[in-house]
């Protein structure tokens, strides 16, 4: 990642502005945490970029689910679930569910479109969304930072696969135990 950053420059933090409106977590840590090792990368433009690339995200997905939503979800049953769930829970927390859906791991699109969909105020949106973007981009930045920091240089390599390693056998887990659940529901 180091020779990314010091291959393209300025143009590896729009990549990870992009990176950032759709997820990021796992990129702006990786990011961080090698600039703590190697210098390549500014923490302070890397928690820029994510910042607007992460506001700018959950912004079009609220403009997506206010204006496409109803017909989206007729279109795509399964997302009617998670976003009833979202739904629910802007209704009971309001601002305290926009300024934290995106620490919630899965649920940041959904939320946003969920926020439209319910017919949220844009501008009130718009500023929540701005101040949860910056403390998130911040979180992580700072986090990743330290942990490259702790970590050091000769170990950063292993811990990121590991971490890797660590979440694809969680998803695969899960997966597993969901499958077998509904099998056992289906044969009982």
């Amino acid at each position: 990642m180091a020779e990314f950053w010091n291959d393209w420059g300025y143009c590896a933090y729009l990549l990870a502005a992009l990176w950032a409106f759709f997820e990021g977590e796992t990129f702006v840590l990786a990011a961080s945490a090698v600039g703590a090792v190697t210098g390549a990368v500014d923490p302070w433009i890397l928690m820029f970029s994510v910042w607007i690339g992460s506001f700018l995200g959950d912004q079009t997905w609220f403009l997506l689910g206010r204006r496409y939503g109803p017909t989206a979800l007729r279109r795509f049953p399964n997302a009617e679930a998670k976003v009833a769930g979202a739904t629910a829970m802007l209704v009971q927390y309001g601002t305290l569910f926009v300024l934290s859906f995106r620490f919630i791991y899965g649920v940041r699109n959904v939320a946003a479109a969920a926020c439209g969909l319910a017919g949220m105020d844009r501008l009130r949106f718009s500023i929540l969304n701005f101040i949860a973007a910056g403390v998130w981009a911040a979180s992580f930045v700072a986090a990743g930072w330290y942990l490259g920091a702790w970590i050091g240089a000769e170990n950063l390599f292993h811990a990121i696969a590991g971490g890797a390693l660590l979440i694809v056998a969680f998803f695969l887990g899960r997966r597993y135990l969901r499958r077998r659940r509904r099998a056992v529901a289906a044969a009982g």
